[in-house]
């Protein structure tokens, strides 16, 4: 299953290693480190206008690329689990 981050990007659920807080995650020194060597490899992908509100660390299958990049999101990353959430319950009512 895909899930919608905005901006009409999707992504595979089972790629996601984890969905952050941009405001709080970014309070550490090392995940700053780790965004900004993600930033400067150009591994991070947003392509809109409106503040990033979360970012989302993904294994990308393309064994050529890196083995990670982020994708960042205008949604907030609790509205992404709720999505996340309610694709997987949709899966589960159909079998």
């Amino acid at each position: 299953m895909y899930l919608h981050i905005g901006n009409k990007k999707s992504v595979k659920q089972k790629s996601i290693i984890g969905i952050f807080d941009l405001d709080t995650a970014t309070v550490s020194a090392h995940t700053k480190k780790f965004i900004g060597k993600m930033e400067k490899d150009g591994l991070v992908e947003y392509e809109d206008f409106d503040l990033p509100r979360s970012f989302l660390l993904i294994e990308n299958e393309n064994k050529d690329k890196a083995k990670f990049s982020l994708k960042l999101s205008r949604i907030s990353p609790v509205g992404l689990r709720e999505r996340a959430q309610i694709t997987l319950a949709s899966l589960g009512e159909e079998k």
